[in-house]
């Protein structure tokens, strides 16, 4: 019998059982699909090298880097382009770049005289004394325009979700905690620039991938784990005997002493229901809204935006259905033949449900006509990949951290069951990785020596 039991191979679901490994326990994870990963995957086609998932890591440093350098995975990193700070957004058909400087800010068009000098009230303004939206947050502290034209595309490009619906302490919780801790978003900036933590609400690091896309890295997770994970293999329930758990699926049973499902809330929710009704239906309330993703090919000639930054990020008020798009190519090396240029185009999530049922013709043209007059393309593009996510990314609306508490305590009202899954803590690869190895440590907080 296995010390753990760890369903869904998905980055939390890997990181787990590779730290538990590390440190000397027996561990069987089983995973529904055909490989390991999640919605982690790099691949090539036609020469262009396509990421269906998430396309960066942000490394601040933490466990992630732990991670890159127990895997061996340090040579294979590679860092986005200097440029890649840039980032666009489009205001009635013109394509702004974010401003980056206090300079900038004063000089750019994407926002007005008067929304500019509204942010002089800012420290004034009263605080929240319950959970809000982020919309809501946003309106109240910085004005209209900031929630239309900077932090509704963020929100979108990052959740594809709406700021009307997402928590503002669940969701950007890095940004409520300036308020909380000084009841003001600038002056909470500038005690922590004087305490040398860090100052802003954006997380700082370096913007990395890998010389053949993330999915090196959980390429090397499964590697490392050998034949302790077990692909093809969905568990159809769960049973709990005396003194372990156990997994059925139609290869036989699974064992373990200890339990934890990575896996969708969805998915733990069904898993779950025999045992506590409560607790799924809690898991079912976490909404995973579908995405595609969309990697288009042209020749350099097709385009003539220069494609020097990160991205582009198209706000709702913009009436265009796709989400943004990422410049694949100017990001990292290797990502295109010569020649041409890859961008990543996301459309659905929250505001817009029934884009990912659309056949794949229709959402390419949807993609490109919305990006043309932005981007000035010509023509067609000479290269598509379509990549559908009928449950995409988990919404932390309002109420998701008491929805969180109440799961918590389902699960500690259950023996020996953990969860480690993108829908608490974090929807980023470096949460998940963070809160994994942090959830090993929790459970054998003493290493017992390098697995075999």
């Amino acid at each position: 019998m296995n010390d753990f039991l760890i369903v869904g191979a998905g980055i939390s679901g890997l990181t787990l059982a590779w730290s538990l490994r590390r440190r000397g326990a027996s561990v069987k994870l089983l995973e529904a699909g055909p490989h390991a990963g999640g919605k982690i995957r790099s691949y090539r086609q036609d020469g262009y090298l396509l990421d269906a998932g998430p396309n960066s890591l942000l490394d601040r440093g933490e466990g992630l880097r732990d991670l890159i350098d127990g895997l061996g995975l340090g040579a294979r990193v590679v860092e986005a382009n200097p440029h890649a700070q840039r980032r666009y957004v489009c205001r009635g058909g013109r394509v702004l770049a974010l401003p980056a400087s206090p300079m900038a800010f004063l000089r750019t068009p994407l926002f007005s005289l008067p929304a500019k000098l509204r942010l002089l009230t800012e420290p004034w303004r009263s605080s929240a004394t319950q959970d809000e939206s982020v919309a809501s947050f946003v309106r109240r502290r910085l004005g209209r325009e900031f929630l239309d034209w900077a932090v509704d595309p963020f929100v979108s490009g990052v959740y594809a979700g709406d700021p009307e619906r997402l928590s503002v302490r669940a969701a950007t919780g890095r940004i409520h905690a300036l308020e909380a801790e000084a009841g003001s978003l600038f002056l909470g900036a500038l005690r922590r620039a004087r305490q040398g933590r860090a100052s802003g609400p954006v997380p700082r690091g370096r913007l990395i991938s890998f010389h053949e896309g993330i999915g090196e890295l959980t390429a090397a997770l499964a590697a490392a784990l050998g034949d302790a994970i077990a692909t093809g293999r969905p568990v159809t329930a769960l049973r709990r005997t005396d003194r372990h758990w156990v997994a059925e699926t139609a290869a036989g049973t699974e064992c373990g002493s200890t339990l934890i499902l990575a896996t969708p809330a969805a998915m733990s929710a069904e898993l779950l229901e025999p045992f506590d009704h409560g607790l799924a239906e809690h898991l079912r309330a976490i909404e995973y809204p579908g995405v595609v993703s969309l990697g288009l090919g042209f020749a350099r000639e097709q385009v003539q935006h220069p494609l020097d930054g990160f991205g582009l990020l198209i706000p709702s008020r913009e009436g265009r259905r796709t989400l943004g798009a990422l410049f694949s190519s100017s990001l990292f090396p290797g990502r295109a033949p010569d020649g041409r240029v890859l961008l990543t185009a996301f459309i659905g999530g929250a505001r817009n449900p029934a884009a990912p049922s659309l056949d794949d013709s229709d959402l390419i043209e949807t993609v490109v006509e919305d990006l043309r007059p932005l981007l000035g393309l010509t023509g067609s593009p000479v290269f598509s990949a379509l990549n559908r996510w009928a449950s995409a990314i988990p919404q932390y609306t309002i109420g998701h951290l008491e929805r969180v508490a109440e799961i918590d305590r389902g699960f500690a009202a259950l023996p020996d069951i953990h969860a480690a899954a993108n829908w608490r803590g974090g929807i980023a690869v470096g949460d998940c990785v963070n809160n994994a190895l942090a959830l090993g440590e929790r459970l054998l907080p003493e290493a017992t020596g390098e697995a075999a």
